[in-house]
């Protein structure tokens, strides 16, 4: 099993040259912030993943590739919030 703070460095690295933040919800879950540290635009915003389904590198890459292509959708529209 991966750890928090493990799997927590590793999706903020996966958004460079984006910056990213993942912070631990009070249920456990990872609030992830995807956003242009110049301008200050929120690119992608989850308010839920679920941390017990991240329990390998396999299942972070997954969750990355699908915020990912969530970003590219919905770039146009804005700010995209899911609970995931």
């Amino acid at each position: 099993m991966i750890s928090t703070p493990e799997f927590r460095h590793i999706i903020e690295h996966e958004f460079q040259p984006l910056s990213c933040t993942c912070t631990v919800n009070p249920d456990g879950s990872l609030m992830i912030k995807v956003f242009d540290s110049i301008s200050g635009r929120i690119d992608l915003l989850v308010t839920a993943a679920m941390t017990s389904e991240l329990n390998s590198s396999r299942a972070i890459a997954n969750l990355i590739g699908e915020l990912r292509s969530e970003m590219a959708e919905h770039h146009a529209m804005g700010t995209v919030v899911l609970t995931i």
